[in-house]
């Protein structure tokens, strides 16, 4: 059986462009299809970008895709570059039809996307560690996931989920790089050396906050984390200003002194009206190598200390999620870019983080937390 154009057609539309996370057939990326009388498959496909850093995925995946179809002998897959024009109706088809305006999806009045600011009083409690895992356990578990690597000063995440690829630009939206199933965006992505340290303002940080937010193309995300710089200065604020829905989850040690330092910065949703989601202790203890026995090496009760003083300041209830043990290769994993709920999944510190992981990922089916519309009215 010879093959023909709608076989091949069909076997492209199972080829998803690896960053926006579609089919390249609804995107309008396949150019042309010929087809040889000796069965040879030639594929001419639109890249975004001139020097895309997928087109060896694309190319790879085409090939696999087209080969299945019965009587291809041969694939070969020839690459173009999309006109301004083309780009510009791409841009326009992966925002709705909405146009160009630059608004904040996630902020949007209906917007079935949960959000998640993770915060913590100081550094070295390992916020970024949990924001990864717990990132990694929901994507692991089919939710479609994203990560804004907010921590401007001292950004991590890219690391910690191995992504190496920088964004691609469609005129001016954004392309994140995807990782572990996991759309990312970092500003350590955007600078010509990795580590040279980021100097800026309140205004320049509030600016580099709505670009993640509202120039990438996230897709229809289930969850969004956003992991936030230590404290409660101007990326907090701007976060509660333009995402004043996203929830706070707090990440504390168990010592006393870092439970205070963390309950002042959980207590900052008094001021900007937002919901927290809950605290999580991390480095709760080390599991002995010798016995069943639990160390205590940072203490013990910062956790339920810290969840305890913002109910009392809330005046609603602020939950414990969990208490994430010490294990090496938590670090281990952070460094290699393989988060450990992904590489060992039985560990106890991975099994408590997909237990918080799977908590968040359930919706409530209350309102509360949720914004109506509406304004209350004095009685008459």
């Amino acid at each position: 059986m010879a093959p023909t154009p709608e076989l091949v057609t069909a076997a492209l539309a199972t080829v998803n462009d690896p960053e926006i996370r579609r089919p390249i057939t609804e995107l309008d990326m396949v150019k042309s299809v010929d087809i040889s009388p000796e069965g040879v498959v030639r594929v001419g496909i639109y890249l975004t970008v001139s020097g895309c850093p997928m087109r060896d995925t694309i190319t790879r995946d085409v090939t696999t895709a087209v080969s299945k179809v019965e009587g291809v002998s041969g694939v070969q897959v020839e690459m173009d570059v999309m006109s301004t024009e083309q780009r510009k109706t791409l841009q326009t088809k992966l925002r709705g039809n909405r146009g160009p305006e630059k608004e904040i999806p996630f902020a949007q009045a209906g917007s079935l996307t949960r959000v998640f600011a993770v915060a913590s009083g100081k550094g070295g409690v390992g916020k970024s560690s949990v924001t990864v895992n717990l990132a990694a356990a929901m994507a692991s578990s089919g939710l479609k996931v994203g990560v804004v690597d907010a921590d401007i000063y001292g950004h991590s995440v890219p690391r910690m989920l191995g992504v190496s690829e920088r964004p691609t630009k469609v005129e001016d939206m954004i392309m994140p790089p995807v990782a572990h199933d996991i759309k990312v965006i970092s500003v350590g992505m955007f600078k010509p050396d990795g580590n040279t340290p980021v100097v800026w303002r309140g205004p320049m940080l509030d600016r580099a906050l709505h670009q993640f937010l509202a120039d990438v193309y996230w897709g229809d995300l289930d969850v969004l984390l956003m992991d936030l710089p230590p404290g409660t200065g101007d990326i907090a604020i701007s976060v509660a200003q333009r995402m004043p829905s996203a929830e706070i989850l707090v990440v504390t040690t168990p010592q006393q002194a870092a439970a205070e330092v963390a309950e002042r910065a959980g207590s900052i949703a008094v001021q900007t009206h937002q919901q927290i989601a809950g605290v999580i202790e991390n480095m709760a203890w080390l599991p002995c190598p010798h016995c069943d026995e639990r160390i205590a090496v940072f203490g013990e009760g910062g956790g339920q200390t810290v969840a305890d003083a913002l109910t009392r300041t809330l005046g609603a209830r602020v939950p414990l999620l969990g208490q994430v043990p010490i294990d090496m290769r938590l670090r281990e994993g952070g460094d290699e870019g393989k988060p450990l709920v992904l590489t060992d999944p039985d560990a106890p510190a991975s099994a408590e983080l997909i237990r918080i992981a799977t908590g968040l990922s359930k919706r409530s089916s209350s309102l509360k937390g949720m914004q109506l519309g509406i304004s209350p009215t004095r009685g008459r």
